[in-house]
């Protein structure tokens, strides 16, 4: 082992073993934070960045010089993790703050923000963490804990980052107010706005070039003049339901082009050159995919635009640089199983290009490829204690609805397994007016599989990223035909041969939850159980609940994308009382598993109450359990590792082997 690989090993804390993992992971190893989560070449390539902890050790952000193979650790705390970290220059690093070992409702503090050089020096706290803490921000030049770091780089050649405060907090009319901010000094400048702005847009330069607005329900975008710093309108469209003329401006390319995502009347979003002279979208579009919308970014560096990153059923790269398509080709023979996805340097001066790589049953990893000598030095493990020889192959497939649209899904399957006659866990994702989960390692997924029951996890109507048409299929339809996509699936796998229709679970959190407890009332001859996590019991609720004042759910999403998306709570108040679980809970007898944060401000632990209380007299078999701190889903270890162990015996009671 070469020193840099030995001094990443000794900071990390992991090794590349060639111990062999046992055939049943232990729990730990899927649930634990990663020791290892991420890294960042400098502008120059000269320098690693990385975010590394241990079990019981709080993550430190460290700097590994790629010349001496020498590491610093430059930031670290007692009582706080880093968290989201970026160069500003060759020789600063700007990071914020989180805390891993609290859950929702204990954490006190607000993420911040530091700077630092890479060598340790010249240190500065940027924005407080402590949002009672009164402070003299003329003498500390310490911004308060409302703003926040602006994630673009820019040029990457100056101490300047950007950072935004959130003006009128608390009111559902509030916005982000661009300061420029002077990482060493800690001075900031004002850039002036055009109204009411949800989110801004940096150029390559690094200055504010874009404003997103939106007033009532009506989204602008508007393009800052270079010369004169001027705002114009580039269009306004329905800011919760889009439509006709809206745009999602993406990002800007070194040579000023403006790059868009938009569907420009067809059904699927693809990405776009913007004529900023004309204010209009060119026609021709730059990357289409089959069967999927354009999700993405651009990859860079200094001069030129490089290619495009790009997610369908898994990540991939569109390389426009012939260099970087030959790069991309020579590693991909070097690395044949993963996915490899590469990252490149503003400013190159070494041969280092940085590879995050991942499959299906490989957690991603984060390697150093030498350009020069062709060959690699490991980073770092996300999930070290993971073989990837043990784990579940996953598959991404299409099959038909009862009214025959095509419904995109994910199939894991356990390692070894005859594909024949299996338990299932049908997983259903949150939101539900997402992506879901796209095909790669997944903590979840891999343990259910390892303790041998397929998966299967279907992009349901309503779901994101397949077009407009299944999007839209799925609007006033909880409940409805958004749930016949769930149980269709499971009804695929029986036909298939894959699963035992007598061993089916249903499964997942939020409206996961949701769709969970309906599936139970609408196929109880499907399910033979439900497990249920932070899921909506009440629709009505959602609109309604005492607890709204605390919600994360803004009254505009309720006043303008609700009624549309999931219902009107008076013209539509039959069709939601029939599709909330609540009202049907008599009808559920199967065994069932509860499980809900205390401190949740978006399915609040009253959904989860109510509920059990009329779920209760019909169903003996209920299991219900509480986490004090935790609020959306499960920040802590602890809670993580004793909510899958009451899953795993929760399923082995009743589509286990026996």
């Amino acid at each position: 082992m070469n020193k840099f690989l030995l001094a990443a090993a000794l900071l990390a804390a992991h090794a590349w073993s060639g111990a062999a993992a046992p055939v049943r992971p232990a729990l730990e190893a899927f649930f634990e934070n990663p020791g290892f989560s991420g890294a960042l070449l400098s502008p120059t390539a000269r320098y690693l960045a990385v975010r590394i902890g241990d079990k019981g050790v709080r993550d430190r952000l460290a700097v590994v010089d790629l010349s001496s193979n020498t590491v610093k650790v430059v930031g670290a705390f007692a009582t706080a993790d880093i968290g989201d970290f970026d160069w500003v220059n060759d020789e600063r690093l700007v990071f914020n703050t989180r805390d891993k070992q609290a859950g929702q409702g204990e954490t006190w503090f607000a993420p911040g923000l530091y700077a630092v050089n890479r060598d340790g020096s010249s240190f500065r706290q940027l924005i407080t963490v402590d949002c009672n803490e009164v402070t003299e921000h003329t003498i500390t030049r310490m911004l308060d804990c409302n703003h926040s770091l602006v994630r673009q780089s820019g040029k990457q050649d100056s101490n300047d980052v950007y950072v935004v405060r959130r003006m009128d907090k608390g009111s559902d009319n509030a916005y982000l107010r661009l300061l420029k901010l002077d990482t060493v000094t800690g001075a900031t400048q004002s850039t002036s706005s055009p109204g009411s702005v949800q989110q801004w847009l940096l150029d390559h330069q690094g200055e504010p070039r874009l404003a997103f607005t939106l007033e009532g329900k009506t989204a602008a975008v508007h393009y800052r003049e270079p010369g004169s710093g001027t705002w114009r309108q580039l269009g306004s469209f329905d800011g919760y339901l889009g439509g006709k003329g809206a745009f999602n401006p993406l990002a800007f390319a070194p040579d000023g082009k403006l790059y868009v995502v938009a569907d420009n009347g067809k059904d699927k979003q693809a990405l776009y050159t913007y004529d900023l002279d004309k204010g209009a979208i060119n026609p021709s579009a730059l990357i289409e995919l089959d069967g999927f919308d354009f999700t993405g970014k651009l990859i860079t560096d200094a001069k030129h635009l490089l290619g495009v990153r790009y997610l369908s059923d898994a990540q991939g790269t569109a390389w426009f640089d012939p260099a970087m398509k030959s790069l991309q080709a020579e590693i991909d023979v070097l690395l044949p199983n993963t996915v490899n996805l590469l990252g490149v340097a503003q400013r190159a001066q070494t041969p280092w290009v940085l590879v995050a790589a991942y499959s299906d049953v490989q957690p991603l990893l984060y390697l150093l490829y030498n350009t020069q000598t062709k060959k690699f030095n490991k980073v770092g493990d996300t999930y070290a204690a993971i073989d990837p020889a043990t784990m579940a192959s996953q598959e991404f497939i299409r099959y038909k609805a009862r009214d025959g649209l095509e419904i995109p899904a994910l199939l894991t399957v356990p390692h070894g397994s005859a594909r024949k006659n299996l338990p299932l866990v049908m997983l259903v994702h949150g939101g539900p007016y997402t992506h879901g989960s796209a095909w790669g390692w997944h903590p979840e997924t891999q343990f259910l599989a390892s303790r041998g029951y397929a998966v299967l996890e279907p992009a349901f109507r309503g779901s994101m990223g397949y077009g407009a048409h299944l999007f839209r299929a799925g609007w006033k339809q909880w409940g409805l035909a958004m749930q016949n996509d769930v149980a269709d699936g499971a009804r695929w796998a029986i036909k298939e041969g894959i699963v035992d229709p007598k061993r089916i679970c249903i499964a997942g959190a939020s409206y996961g939850g949701y769709a969970t407890l309906m599936g139970l009332v609408n196929d109880p001859d499907l399910y033979r159980c439900g497990i249920d996590w932070a899921g909506v019991t009440d629709i009505n609720l959602m609109y309604t609940g005492h607890w709204s004042f605390a919600s994360d759910v803004s009254e505009g999403w309720k006043q303008f994308g609700m009624p549309t998306l999931i219902g009107d709570p008076v013209r539509d108040a039959a069709q939601l009382k029939a599709t909330s679980p609540i009202e049907q809970a008599a009808r559920i007898r199967q065994p069932l598993l509860l499980a809900y944060g205390a401190a949740d401000v978006r399915v609040p632990l009253y959904h989860g109450k109510k509920f059990l209380d009329a779920v209760k007299p019909g169903n003996p078999d209920i299991e219900w359990v509480v986490y004090e701190e935790e609020g959306h889903g499960w920040a802590l270890p602890k809670n993580r590792i004793d909510f899958w162990g009451r899953v795993e015996k929760f399923l082995d009671r009743q589509i286990g082997q026996h």
